[in-house]
């Protein structure tokens, strides 16, 4: 039945109907009643109403079969109304609309030429992207059939009657036929005689993000997100993995949802793609300033029956890498799993070399570094989805990760130190050695509900995190007598560290349709956090014989750090034009205790509010146009706030600054989107950010508590403002049939002002990052990958420094308001072979930095220093993978036959 709502579009052929019914409603004695309230009339009424309209259109069925017959007023031969109303969904077995299917309605009639009956096409369709199909202005009166069909998929055939097969008292004929979700079930005899050559492009761009397609990215193999990282245009990774979009540090999502993770202990085969989104709407989180997000989407197969892969690899330093997916589905039960081991032996080598200006006569102070890292991690995954009905999943997912590393590093000094009697060089060298432990569990919860009306949807997430780690380091320092090898002391210094960090992140998500369209979308989000951090200093005591603990360099503190927000969005088109407004309000509060002092601090925000509109016009021969803007905030993590000396490096020491306040980010973007022939694409875009109160690393000359001596100490600054402005151009070219292109190219200028720090602020630097990748089909099914990248001169990134524990390493003393990146440049190139029965199996050699290229070459300066310095990490590495992939599909792992339909009695093959 049609709601009362919908009045103003039925035919007039359904108002009848209506009439009618009021006009025996006025027979039995009640008053004439509005469509409102023809739905709702009394039992009593309507028991006798049906049972009367039930016969007459029994009646009317029967008439409308013979010529002539037509009831009342209507002519001789007239048909009756034809107000049937057929809809549904066409989708997989996975839930997936089937878009491209063909959908028609037969109905059986007799040929007078043969005297037989044949099925007469009535109506017919094609089904597009979201497998919906609806039917109007159908007869309502004898059988129809309904028949679907696809390549690759069995067809479907299924009867349709509006009338009940027995009229009795109390039931209704029903013209409005909602069929739900109809599964189409995969054809594997067809699928034998098929070969599928189709593929999913590597990049896909939308209107407000950019989606690239890693699954199958080779040079990444047997790596992590990291070197996942390295092959996606936009992102840019740095020698000690820090990744920037547009120079600054995006806020990273799994699958969706803000993650605790880092981008070391992901997978890269667990990668599916990566979504770059440069300017968030008000649905994301507003944390992370202006940088965007990058959404990590992991792999997902819900193909019925079981599937899954296998795969090793080693490098050439002996680091070992394995894994394997399982995926098993059948009926309502989907269940995944995953694990991932992977062993890390990388060297970095590097020098420093700081130039003390304010000394007179101005002394230097040169490292030397070499840095081994040596750790594994494994990473595993259960997940299971319940499909409770055609529109209604509930999912689970528990993920455990475990890490253990053993870094060492040795660094030779060369320090001038200033006498009475001049400068003098005095030489040392210092042997860190240490071990790390990282464990972490979590657990997922899901909700999706799907209502009818197509779009309307209902989610809710909830995902909880714990992980813990501890450490021990041991810091050896030998002093020697002047340029001689003969040790004068040696000073022992060792840390111990520790902690828990727990998340939870709730979130409910409303998507409600007002028409075709028009589209509102509601949500709510808290982010619940608490860490306890531990990090104790001591000094080995030659009197002592043994350790002392030295409090004023040991930070052991608590904190908890939460956030909720509430956001609303509103979308919208007016033919080729579109528009989505959208606001989010965000309210946090931040608290921390150091355990030793009692000392406490922290904040509360109020409600900040971050508006976002996007507005976009389709133009002629595949153009697209659009504009945005957004507000962003960047809270100060813990590391930034906490007022703890790390003293561990005496040449880098670090502080907190527990007065810093969020920063605030306003951007705007504008981009034009080309599909050209051959699906070739170009998108540019035109942006500019606007940062306050921009968070930001500074050296200062402080006063040390530790030593009482004024020394240089590495903290964190609210800058008075920065802006970037800039213009990027991505595109993805097909320029063979064996030969691909996808590259990007960003022009950008940026400036941080620090005239609130008292000093000179660094001058505005124009600066430019490229990226191409090349993917080559060669061959005996050999593939070729080459990407290649430059970076020119630019400023410092901003580093907001949420490493794996403790305070930075070495390196890591430069501001981004005081300094710049010189230009460098950097080759990766793999090739797979694929083999054994539908290319199953396959081997790829890949080769990072070829060239030995990639190095880091930092300068940076202030009233008290200038320095300068190097890094090569990992050049020229080479990894070697195998790869297995095995399934069947329609394999029935969760049916049991009917023992008496074996025995030859019942149903054969009955499900139970």
């Amino acid at each position: 039945m049609y709601h009362p709502s919908a009045i103003l579009t039925i035919p007039n052929s359904r108002l009848f109907f209506v009439a009618t019914f009021n006009l025996l409603v006025s027979f039995a004695g009640s008053p004439p009643l509005p469509y409102d309230s023809f739905v709702s009339a009394k039992k009593s009424v309507m028991k006798k109403l049906l049972f009367v309209l039930t016969l007459i259109t029994a009646a009317l069925s029967i008439s409308a079969q013979f010529p002539g017959g037509a009831p009342g007023n209507a002519k001789p031969g007239q048909a009756p109304p034809s107000i049937g109303h057929v809809y549904g969904k066409i989708v997989d077995v996975n839930g997936k609309a089937v878009s491209e299917a063909s959908v028609v309605i037969l109905q059986s009639k007799m040929d007078p030429a043969t005297k037989k009956t044949k099925e007469i096409l009535i109506k017919g369709f094609v089904t597009k992207g979201n497998g919906e199909f609806n039917f109007e202005e159908l007869p309502v009166m004898g059988p129809l059939k309904l028949k679907i069909s696809i390549s690759g998929f069995k067809t479907i055939e299924q009867a349709i009657s509006f009338m009940p097969k027995t009229p009795t008292a109390g039931t209704m004929p029903s013209f409005d036929m909602d069929l739900g979700n109809l599964k189409m079930e995969i054809d594997v005899k067809q699928l034998q005689t098929v070969t599928v050559t189709a593929k999913t492009p590597s990049v896909r761009l939308d209107a407000d993000k950019k989606i690239f397609n890693v699954e199958k990215n080779l040079v990444s193999a047997g790596g992590t997100a990291l070197d996942v990282m390295k092959t996606v245009p936009s992102v840019n990774v740095d020698i000690d993995g820090n990744v920037t979009l547009r120079n600054a540090a995006p806020q990273l999502y799994v699958d969706g949802r803000p993650t605790t993770l880092t981008l070391d202990q992901i997978p890269a085969d667990a990668i599916e793609s990566v979504e770059v989104i440069t300017n968030p709407s008000a649905k994301y989180d507003a944390s992370g300033g202006g940088a965007g997000i990058l959404n990590i989407v992991l792999k997902k197969n819900r193909k019925t029956g079981y599937n899954g892969n296998v795969r090793v690899g080693v490098d050439k330093r002996g680091g070992m890498n394995g894994g394997g997916d399982f995926n098993v589905r059948q009926d309502k039960v989907n269940i995944s799993a995953s694990l991932m081991a992977n062993q890390m032996k990388g060297i970095t080598k590097g020098t420093t070399d700081r130039l003390n200006v304010l000394d007179t006569p101005q002394t230097t102070v040169n490292q030397t570094n070499l840095n081994k890292s040596n750790g594994a991690f494994i990473f595993g995954k259960l997940g299971m989805d319940y499909f409770v009905t055609n529109r209604t999943t509930l999912s689970v997912t528990g993920f455990k990760v475990h890490g253990e590393f053993k870094p060492y590093e040795e660094i030779n000094i060369v320090t001038d130190s200033l006498f009475n009697s001049g400068k003098i060089s005095n030489n040392s060298d210092r042997l860190s050695t240490g071990h790390r432990i990282f464990n972490g569990q979590g657990v997922a919860l899901g909700f999706k509900h799907l209502f009818p009306k197509e779009g309307e949807e209902l989610t809710a997430d909830a995902n909880f995190f714990s992980g813990k780690n501890s450490g021990d380091n041991l810091y050896t320092t030998n002093y020697y007598q002047g340029n001689t090898t003969n040790i004068a002391y040696t000073e022992l210094q060792k840390l111990i560290s520790g902690g828990q960090d727990k998340n939870l992140v709730m979130q409910m998500d409303y998507t409600k349709p007002l028409n075709p369209k028009t589209k509102l979308e509601a949500g709510i989000r808290a982010a619940l956090r608490s860490r306890t951090n531990l990090n104790e200093n001591y000094l080995f005591s030659d009197s002592a014989n043994g350790y002392l603990l030295v409090p004023s360099a040991t930070s052991n503190y608590t904190n908890t750090d939460n956030v909720y927000a509430a956001y609303t969005t509103f979308s919208s088109s007016i033919k080729d034009f579109s528009y989505k407004v959208g606001l989010r309000a965000e309210h946090s509060e931040y608290s921390g205790t150091l355990i030793s002092s009692k000392q406490s601090f922290g904040s509360s925000y109020p409600i900040s509010l971050f508006p976002s509109v996007f507005l976009t016009q389709k133009l002629k021969n595949n153009q697209q146009l659009q504009i945005s803007y957004s507000r962003r905030i960047n809270r100060p993590n813990f590391f930034q706030l906490i007022p703890f000396i790390d003293y561990t490096d005496k040449l880098n020491i670090t502080k907190g600054n527990p007065s810093l306040v969020p920063e605030f980010t306003q951007s705007m973007e504008m981009s034009y989107l080309k599909t050209f022939k051959g699906n070739n694409t170009l998108l540019v875009s035109l942006y500019y950010k606007h940062t306050n109160n921009l968070i930001t690393r500074f050296l200062d000359k402080q006063l040390n508590p530790i030593t009482g001596n004024e020394d240089l100490i590495n903290t964190y600054i609210n800058a008075n403002s920065s802006y970037t402005t800039g213009a990027e151009f991505t595109a993805q070219n097909y320029l063979a049939k064996w030969w691909d292109v996808s590259s990007n190219i960003n022009f950008y200028n940026s400036q941080i002002n620090t005239a609130n720090t008292g000093t000179p602020s660094q001058a505005a630097l124009w600066s430019y990052f490229a990226k191409i990748n090349n993917n080559f089909k060669l061959p005996a099914s050999f593939t070729l990958q080459l990407t290649g990248l430059y970076q020119s001169k630019t400023n410092l990134p901003v580093n907001t420094n949420q490493g794996f524990m403790g305070g930075p390493g070495f390196g890591q003393s430069q501001s981004s308001s005081q300094g710049y990146i010189a230009a460098s440049w950097g080759v990766d190139i793999a090739v797979k072979k694929s083999f054994l029965k539908n290319n199953a199996a396959s081997l790829t050699l890949s080769v990072n930095d070829i060239f030995r290229t990639r190095v880091s070459n930092q300068y940076s300066t202030s009233a008290y220093f200038i320095q300068h310095y190097d890094r090569l990490r990992d050049p020229q590495m080479i990894r070697l993978n195998f790869s297995y992939r095995f399934g069947k599909i329609d394999m029935s792992l969760f049916k049991r036959k009917n023992m008496k339909a074996e025995q030859g009695g019942g149903d054969s093959m009955q499900q139970q």
